[in-house]
């Protein structure tokens, strides 16, 4: 499998995600960001977007949100109890293993999800995560978890012009849970998980020491 030709594939969707504004319904507001949702082109279901302004330098939020095994993420981030390193492809390519845990009351059941990921930085300071669904011989189902499949998605950081204490973080969800979970459950399971996404990204960077 071409690793590093789906993972630019996945950047370049992302940014026209982000780009075109045409049939976003929104979904879901808080404080911290708005969440709006489209129907995919990846597969029978959605794609979600969340925006929102982040207080705290871009530099400081990466740090927060970098997909890493020993990072912040695992921490902070109750959609992420374990992240492993299945393969490092280039140096800003790796193929990932996250493992989710039951969610929406034990209704959704433990997941793990296989990842080609492209950390992508942009002459403006932007810097964003882009993932997609692989196989990989090192990581087939296992029992316990139900394997789950993410279609392109990621999170990009925005600099804010003016502002350097302050990060336009995009976020996009497209997620087949895989199983047989009831539509209703996933379409009230990601708004709301994106809501706390959101949350808890912003008190996980307030935390952090000056960088």
């Amino acid at each position: 499998m071409d690793y590093e030709h789906k993972a630019k594939e996945v950047a370049d969707c992302l940014l026209s995600y982000k780009r075109d504004e045409s049939g976003w319904k929104v979904c879901k507001k808080s404080n911290d960001v708005i969440v709006s949702w489209r129907p995919s082109s990846e597969f029978p279901g959605n794609v979600y977007k969340g925006e929102g302004i982040i207080s705290g330098s871009p530099e400081k939020v990466w740090e927060c949100l970098k997909p890493a095994p020993n990072g912040l993420r695992v921490k902070w981030d109750n959609n992420v109890k374990k992240f492993e390193l299945l393969e490092q492809i280039t140096e800003d390519i790796s193929i990932c293993r996250t493992v989710t845990p039951s969610a929406a009351m034990g209704i959704i059941a433990p997941r793990d999800f296989v990842d080609v990921i492209l950390v992508k930085q942009y002459e403006d300071g932007t810097i964003s995560s882009n993932a997609t669904n692989v196989s990989h011989p090192g990581c087939p189902p296992q029992s316990g978890y139900v394997r789950g499949f993410n279609h392109p998605c990621g999170c990009i950081c925005v600099p804010i012009s003016g502002e350097p204490n302050k990060t336009q973080v995009f976020s996009f969800f497209q997620t087949d849970l895989g199983g047989f979970l009831p539509r209703s459950v996933v379409d009230s399971f990601f708004p709301s998980s994106m809501t706390e996404f959101y949350s808890n990204l912003t008190k996980s960077v307030k935390s952090l020491k000056d960088l």
